[in-house]
């Protein structure tokens, strides 16, 4: 309160005095008024005078304004009023042109009116209360309220609204609102409630705010949409930013597949808007939100995996690789790209199969490294395609020897009709500028970090340097351009990556030692005592030297570790030396590198150390320091405890390979022996399944038998007490014989009636020629015609009976060769799944005896470890006998081991 009256009494007194009273006096109406009309017009007076003697209205009035709002809700004018005159009273965003102090005092006036408001933390209640109002004249000047109050002083204003009974919901209705205005200040209320407050973003995620602001921006148009689209994307940036469980919960919730279409810009020359640039580049910030290198490592793989499945990652891609993009979008973009393949295989075997769309088309990693070793390019961009290299190498051996084949000589393509990966960077390597030379020497360190092959294969790569001359190793032509005193940014670049290739490689040490002439000059620049700007090329000397000493394995009589001792102890001294390797990591742009992956600098100057490369000094700088400490006699027991942890190692992992190799034939074995018991199961359902139809057959047999009146009760007995298709086989036999039988009758009946015929021809040629007696011939003719007339009617009742056993016999025949076919197909069906569960009980036996083997050779390897003095854990013998106890996984073994 003696600020504001400071303030006060440093105005004129004239015109102030005559205002401060008319203040008192309205605030006196807003007290004292019964007629509502009354205090009404003395608020708005009040609001009228707010913004130009805000400190008069806030000393006398700000009371009497809370009052209002608890006691005249009823009425939502003068609730307006009120809430617009403290908004005045509160908030900064006044644009009249002040001087600095006056800047600074209307800041403080904000804050300390802010404090005596939340004093009382029920008014902020209050207020949170009234923005359920619907009334637009008491919601939108509530929301704006809320807002500066949250501006001025966030986090005790935090605390009340999170203790506040659905105080964040409260808020989150805003975002639903009809009104376009409420909505968008909604947004920016949300914004200052989720700045800094952990507890309070988790709230608002869990309320639904991811789905509505991306459905927001979908309604606004994506990148191509307004300022509104930009709070929204300010307003996920400080739900997800350092908070794990919101991550989480995007990524679950499926938002990470509704960010494509923020990408779908296509091809645009015409130019694009100010505000698309400031949309997008927050969009691709919010990417690298998701899959920042900070982030645990789990939530950032899965992340990745989701942006490659829904096709976001080939989206950005296809922006990295189009043209007409804004330089400052177009490095976001290859910062954004370089995070979501950092160490996720599937994510960099994509990215090296990109391709630029040129003609003929070129590799996109190749493309970006010409760009990172033109000096002509900006430097922001150099620096994020060397980040983006790093990234598709971190944790990528593929990718590694992918880079390093390019540079020996059997893929080197000898038309010169295409440029590699390796040529680009021995381009850069050795150029006239020191930029290009850092960025070549890390970026080819990093081909080479923690890949000892790829250490090893890079010794191979020789370099023609000029003509006539004979081609040098690239290890030598680097130890070549340090010995000629080139700028501190090259010698340092080169410097670091000769660090990282010997490190680890006793034989990329033996060449770097096979020169004479190296030990020589790094001891030199180690001895002299140059200015500040050399003492970190002296550290990194320093640094090399101790690599050669103590990844030497002494195979080079004249620079073994010993000899390499004494020689610094002679010329350097052993205390001077490790002051010098001291200098590394004492130096003030060691720790800004150590912080973040990403190469960030402000200018090229600053341009000095690698992340990892940190990581390495850290690593080696007190291995060093001892290793240059001890004597002759302790690196000689060191090497033989080496020697015998080698051989030791040696026996162990082969017999690690053996029980792998014996643990992966066991694991055939077990698939084997399911599959078979997979296969005796199906030919078991197989065999059930044709009884089944063999039962079907019998009762369509015996159904079939009553149908024609013909079945017979057998009672023989069956010695096996089989039965095929449901007949018996003395029940074939008899069918057979009633066959025989039938065909017997009807030929007896076409006998009889060949007989009968030959009868009647005969009558017919007895009959008397004219001239008889009248009588002999009526009375002869009347005898014939009786007896042909009897043969006929004879005649025609066997043949009706010879139709009928016809028929029958056909009618049988038919179904007895249906039963002796379906008989013989049966059989056949039965001997084959007879003899495929003898061959599947033949092969179980076998490999129970394979089994049985194996365990036995598994005991002796457990017998020879032990005998090697290894423990070994028992198992119990009793669970050996049953086969399923007999299974064990890999890492069991490996432990045992």
């Amino acid at each position: 309160m003696n600020f504001l009256r400071g303030v006060m009494g440093g105005q004129s007194a004239g015109p102030q005095h005559t205002e401060a009273e008319t203040i008192q006096k309205l605030c006196d109406r807003v007290a004292s008024s019964t007629l509502l009309d009354d205090r009404r017009n003395a608020v708005r007076a009040l609001k009228s005078l707010s913004k130009k003697y805000r400190l008069e209205v806030g000393i006398q009035a700000m009371e009497h304004l809370i009052h209002v709002l608890q006691t005249d809700r009823s009425d939502s004018e003068i609730i307006a009023y009120a809430l617009d005159t403290l908004y005045n009273i509160i908030s900064n965003d006044e644009e009249e042109e002040v001087e600095e102090n006056s800047a600074r005092q209307t800041e403080d006036l904000g804050s300390q009116f802010t404090e005596i408001f939340i004093k009382q933390p029920e008014n902020v209640t209050l207020l949170l209360s009234l923005l359920e109002e619907f009334d637009f004249h008491v919601r939108w000047p509530g929301v704006r309220l809320l807002t500066s109050l949250l501006k001025q002083l966030g986090p005790p204003v935090q605390q009340i609204i999170l203790v506040s009974p659905m105080g964040v919901s409260r808020l989150m209705d805003l975002l639903a609102d009809s009104r376009e205005i409420i909505r968008n200040d909604g947004v920016l209320l949300l914004q200052a409630l989720t700045r800094s407050n952990g507890a309070i973003q988790k709230i608002v995620a869990f309320e639904n705010a991811f789905e509505r602001l991306l459905d927001i921006i979908t309604e606004e148009g994506n990148s191509d949409g307004g300022i509104v689209v930009e709070d929204c994307l300010i307003l996920l940036q400080n739900l997800l930013k350092n908070n794990n469980s919101n991550q989480n919960f995007f990524k679950e919730g499926s938002y990470i597949q509704r960010m494509k279409p923020w990408f779908e810009v296509g091809d645009e020359n015409s130019g694009w808007s100010a505000q698309k640039v400031t949309n997008l580049h927050l969009m691709l910030q919010l990417v690298r939100v998701l899959v920042s290198p900070t982030n645990p490592p789990g939530a950032t793989s899965s992340c990745q995996k989701a942006m490659f499945q829904c096709g976001l990652l080939q989206q950005l891609c296809t922006i990295l690789m189009a043209t007409g993009i804004p330089a400052d979008i177009l490095t976001e973009t290859i910062n954004t790209v370089s995070e979501v393949i950092r160490g996720c295989q599937v994510n960099q075997d994509y990215f090296a199969s990109v391709n630029a769309p040129s003609n003929p088309p070129r590799p996109a990693i190749v493309v970006l490294l010409m760009s990172m070793v033109n000096e002509r390019q900006p430097f922001v961009l150099r620096c994020a395609v060397l980040y983006c290299f790093q990234c598709f190498l971190y944790k990528n051996q593929k990718g590694q020897g992918e880079i390093v084949a390019t540079l020996l000589p059997s893929t080197i393509d000898a038309t010169g009709s295409s440029v590699s990966a390796g040529q680009l960077l021995c381009g850069g390597l050795f150029s006239t500028d020191s930029l290009s030379n850092w960025c070549a020497a890390v970026a080819l360190a990093h081909a080479l970090q923690g890949n000892a092959t790829q250490k090893e294969q890079l010794l191979r790569v020789q370099l023609a340097t000029s003509i006539g001359n004979p081609p040098v190793s690239l290890l030598q032509q680097c130890t070549n351009i340090l010995s000629q005193g080139s700028k501190i940014q090259t010698r340092v670049g080169l410097l670091m990556l000769l660090c990282t290739w010997l490190s680890s490689c006793p034989i990329a040490v033996t060449h770097f030692l096979h020169n004479s002439a190296n030990v020589p000059f790094l001891t030199g620049q180690i001895a002299e005592n140059l200015g500040e700007e050399e003492q970190l090329v002296q550290g990194l000397c320093a640094l090399l030297l101790g690599i050669s000493i103590y990844f030497n394995d002494n195979s080079l009589e004249n620079y073994v570790k010993e000899k390499l001792k004494q020689l610094i102890e002679k010329r350097i001294g052993k205390e001077n030396f490790i002051e010098k390797l001291g200098f590394i990591s004492k130096h003030e742009l060691y720790s800004r590198a150590s912080q973040k992956p990403q190469p960030n600098f402000p200018s090229p100057e600053y341009m000095i150390f690698d992340h990892e490369f940190t990581k390495l000094v850290k690593e080696l700088e007190g291995v060093i320091t001892k290793a240059i400490y001890k004597s002759s006699e302790e690196d000689k027991k060191e090497e033989e405890v080496k020697k015998t942890l080698e051989q030791h190692d040696n026996i162990v992992t082969h017999y690690k390979n053996m029980i792998r190799e014996q643990d992966l034939q066991l694991e055939e074995l077990k698939q084997q022996v399911s599959t078979l018991k997979c296969q005796n199961e199906q030919l078991q359902t197989a065999v059930t399944q044709q009884a089944s139809q063999i039962q079907q057959h019998k009762d369509q047999y015996n159904l079939l038998k009553v149908q024609l009146g013909k079945d017979s009760h057998h009672q023989g007995s069956n010695s096996d007490g089989t039965q095929v298709n449901g007949i018996q086989p003395e029940e074939v036999s008899r069918l057979r014989e009633e066959l025989e039988e039938l065909r017997s009758h009807q030929g007896l009946l076409q006998s009889q009636l060949a007989e009968k015929d030959s009868l009647i021809e005969n009558l017919a040629k007895s009959v008397p020629v004219q001239g008889e007696s009248e009588h002999v011939t009526t009375a002869k003719t009347t005898d014939v015609e009786g007896r042909l007339s009897a043969l006929l009617q004879e005649t025609k009742e066997l043949k009706n009976e010879i139709k009928a056993l016809s028929e029958e016999k056909t009618a049988i025949k038919k179904q007895l060769d249906s039963s002796n076919s379906t008989i013989a197909i049966l059989q056949t069906e039965k001997d084959k799944l007879d003899s495929e569960v003898t061959d599947s009980k033949k092969e179980q036996d076998d490999l129970l005896v394979l089994l049985a083997d194996q365990d036995q050779k598994i005991l002796s390897l457990k017998s020879k470890l032990k005998n090697l003095g290894h423990p070994v854990e028992e198992e119990d013998e009793s669970g050996d006998q049953e086969d399923d106890d007999d299974e064990m996984d890999d890492g069991d073994k490996d432990q045992d081991i």
